[in-house]
Parts: structure tokens; sequence; C-alpha cells
């Protein structure tokens, strides 16, 4: 059979030709994952729009379904598993308040403190929506083996976990230490904003 080729072979072939003289072997790994990753994007924002939701307000709605019950957080312990800054993620449990699919209550331990969780209807919608996001994820992943997803699988992790990307992930302990610090201060780790989303319908979920 000939070499599969796509479109990062024919952008890896412009670069050898006009600078012939750079290493530019990285680009077949990371433009890879980086155009993959816009595909699957555009396709889970398609999928979870029919719910009214944005994929990053579905994945609020999963971190405090798979929480067990009573499906309840506070709001640093749903922060702690995005990669998006503080301010983006009041602004989904907004939207998803007014939507009536998470209610928000005083913290009975934390004078201070906000509890977040799912209603009936946030449930409903989350294990709706999660049956749609397996199957799309499915479809998306039929092009590959059982055995090439698992190779995959350990390559990825790898990488997920090595010194560059970890530097990178808030998903780590939002504070650590670094070394070579001055002094062995505590440097914050880096958030990302939520991108910007194009205004939608949403749809009205019978209560």
């Amino acid at each position: 059979m000939p070499e599969l080729r796509d479109v990062i072979d024919r952008i890896v072939g412009q670069w050898n030709r006009e600078l012939p003289g750079l290493d530019v072997s990285a680009t077949h790994v990371i433009q890879r994952i980086t155009r993959l990753y816009l595909l699957q994007t555009a396709s889970f924002a398609t999928l979870f729009a029919r719910y009214g939701l944005t994929f990053g307000e579905w994945e609020v709605l999963a971190i405090l379904r798979r929480s067990g019950p009573p499906h309840e957080l506070k709001p640093t312990e749903v922060y702690s598993e995005l990669v998006l800054s503080s301010g983006a993620l009041t602004n989904r449990l907004n939207r998803l308040e007014a939507a009536g699919l998470i209610q928000r209550r005083p913290d009975p331990g934390d004078r201070r403190g906000t509890l977040v969780g799912l209603t009936r209807e946030g449930m409903r919608v989350c294990d709706a929506a999660h049956l749609d996001h397996l199957a799309n994820e499915e479809r998306l992943l039929a092009g590959l083996t059982a055995a090439e997803r698992e190779r995959l699988t350990r390559l990825l992790r790898k990488l997920l976990v090595s010194p560059a990307f970890h530097a990178l992930d808030p998903a780590r302990a939002p504070r650590e230490v670094r070394r070579g610090a001055p002094g062995g201060a505590a440097v914050p780790a880096p958030v990302m904003g939520e991108p910007p989303t194009r205004p939608r319908t949403r749809i009205r979920w019978r209560r």
C-alpha cells in the first residue's frame, strides 16, 4: 500500500523546501495533535449544541456527575480539574445555573464557602449528552484498531506527563515549588482563558 500522506506532510515539505537547513521533524507530531484538536473541537461543538451547551459547560456537569452522590463540589474542586481561569469558570457556572442545570448553596462546613451541585435536570442532560459524546468519540477513532489505540494512549500519556507539558498543566497542584525558582519560591500554575464562543440558541429543557 502507498504511504499515507496528509496536510501536515505538505506543510513540512514546504518548510523543507524554503528552509532546508532547519529541523522541522517536531512539526510532524505537534501540528498533527493541533489539527486533530481543532477538528475534534468542531465536532464536539456541534454535538453539545444539540443540548444547548458548549463542551466546556458539559465538562462542568460531567465533573459533578462523576464525583458521585450528592454530585456536589466546591468551586475550587471543579476549577482544579479544568484548564481555564477562575473567571472563566464563574462564567460557566453562571450560565449553567441560569439554565437550571446546577444550583449553588452555602457550604455548611465553611461560612464563606459555596457548594455547586447538579440539579435533577442537570443530571438528565449530562447523562444524555454523555451517551452521544461517547458514540462520537468512537466514531472519531474508528480509523484505528484496538491495538493502535492502546499504543497511542501510552504514547500520549507519556507525552502528557513529560516535564515540558506537566509544567504547563493547571491540573497539577495549583501552586508548587519548582526547581530553580529564586529562593524556592512557589510559582503559580498557569491558567488558560475560555475561548470566545459564537452566540447560540439555548434549548429550554422542561422541568
